[in-house]
C-alpha cells in the first residue's frame, strides 16, 4: 500500500482531528494543523475577510515582520504597476513594446503588442520550462546586457497565437514601465502601490543593468501581500480612494485564455494573473491569483470576500504548488462550515 504524504493526510484527518465532539474545523484549526508539514519550508498564511484578519500563522522561524521572496507572483504586482501607468495615460495595451522601449524596436520583442506580453502570448522563443528556449529564465538572468538579451530572442510563433509561460515578458513589462514614467519601477511601485496601502518594508531584486526584476524577485511581508490582495478584491480603491483603475483590475482578472490543458493549477490566465474554478463541497468557487515558484500565493475569492496569502519556500519543488492549493481549499470548505 502506498504512503499517503503526510500534508496529504494532515489535510484529510482535519475534520477527524477537529471532530473529537464532531465539529468541523475552523479556519484557525487548518492553519494550525500545517505545524505538521514534514518539509520545513512553509512560511506563512495570512486570511482576511472584508479586509480584516480572520487567522494567520507562521511557521519555520518566519514572523510578520519577515520579508519573504514571492518570486512570480511578483509579476502580478508588475501587471498592476502597468495598470497605474494606463491609468495615467503614459501606456496603452494596444500600442507594441517598442514604441516604449525604443532600443529593442525593430526586434521581434519590439514588435509585440503589449496586450499579448502581458497575456503570455508574445510569441517570442521564451518558455521558462525549456532549459533551451533562447528566452528561457535563467538565460535572461544571466546576461551581462539585458536590453541586447531581449533583442536578440527570436520569434517562434506569431503573437496573440499561443500561450507559453515566460518570465521575460514580465520583465519586459516592467522596462515598458519605467521608460512610459521615466522612473525606475520601484519608485514607481512605491509611490502608485505600496504607500497607498501602507507597505513600508520591501527589498526588489536587480539585473546587471540595475532596473528591478519585473518578473519577481520581490520580498513583501505576508500581512502586505494579502493587502494586495484585499485591493484586487476591493476593484483597486483602498478606504473608497481609487489607487488601482476598477476597469484595469477587470481586465486583468478577465479569463482571457484558456490555459487548463496545461496548468493544473488553473484554468485561464489574464493580465499576469491566474483564475481557478474550485469545487468546495458541491459549490463552485471562482478564485482570482498571482502564483509565484515554491507556492507563493495570493488568492482572491470574491464570493466569499476572503483574501488568503501563502508564503512558502518549497522553491524548485513541485510539492509547494499542491500544498498551497490543498491548503485554500482546506480553508474554503471550514468557511462553508462556519457560513
Amino acid at each position: 500500500m502506498r504512503h499517503l504524504p503526510l500534508l496529504l493526510i494532515a489535510t484529510l484527518c482535519l475534520p477527524c482531528a477537529a471532530s473529537a465532539q464532531d465539529t468541523p474545523a475552523t479556519i484557525a484549526q487548518v492553519l494550525q494543523a500545517q505545524d505538521g508539514d514534514s518539509h520545513g519550508d512553509l512560511r506563512a498564511v495570512v486570511v482576511l475577510r472584508d479586509g480584516a484578519v480572520v487567522a494567520e500563522r507562521y511557521y519555520n522561524g518566519e514572523t510578520a515582520d519577515t520579508l519573504h521572496d514571492i518570486r512570480s507572483a511578483g509579476k502580478s504586482i508588475t501587471a498592476l504597476l502597468v495598470g497605474a501607468a494606463v491609468a495615467r495615460g503614459q501606456l496603452a495595451t494596444t500600442k507594441t513594446v517598442g514604441d516604449y522601449w525604443p532600443e529593442v524596436a525593430g526586434s521581434p520583442a519590439g514588435k509585440v503588442v503589449l496586450d499579448d506580453l502581458l497575456t503570455m502570448r508574445s510569441g517570442l522563443a521564451a518558455f521558462d520550462e525549456d532549459e533551451q528556449s533562447p528566452g528561457n529564465e535563467d538565460k535572461l538572468d544571466e546576461a551581462s546586457d539585458p536590453a541586447a538579451f531581449v533583442r536578440g530572442v527570436p520569434a517562434a510563433a506569431a503573437p496573440g497565437s499561443i500561450y507559453r509561460y515566460n518570465s521575460l515578458g514580465s520583465y519586459i513589462a516592467g522596462r515598458v514601465v519605467e521608460n512610459a514614467s521615466g522612473a525606475d519601477l520601484e519608485d514607481v511601485a512605491a509611490k502608485a502601490l505600496f504607500a497607498p496601502l501602507g507597505i513600508t518594508r520591501w527589498s526588489w531584486g536587480r539585473d546587471v543593468a540595475h532596473h528591478p526584476k519585473g518578473q519577481g524577485n520581490l520580498s513583501l511581508r505576508a500581512r502586505d501581500t494579502a493587502k494586495i490582495g484585499q485591493l484586487v478584491l476591493d476593484d483597486g480603491a483602498v478606504d473608497g480612494k481609487t489607487v488601482i483603475d476598477a476597469a484595469w483590475i477587470k481586465a486583468a482578472l478577465a479569463p482571457r485564455v484558456a490555459i487548463g490543458a496545461v496548468d493544473r493549477y488553473a484554468d485561464s490566465y489574464g493580465y499576469f494573473w491566474y483564475a481557478k474554478t474550485q469545487d468546495i463541497a458541491g459549490q463552485k468557487i471562482t478564485v482570482h491569483f498571482a502564483s509565484g515558484n515554491g507556492g507563493n500565493k495570493i488568492y482572491v475569492i470574491p464570493a466569499r470576500r476572503m483574501v488568503v496569502s501563502i508564503a512558502s519556500g518549497a522553491y524548485g519543488k513541485a510539492y509547494g504548488q499542491r500544498r498551497s492549493e490543498d491548503i485554500l481549499k482546506a480553508i474554503l470548505k471550514a468557511d462553508a462550515t462556519q457560513m
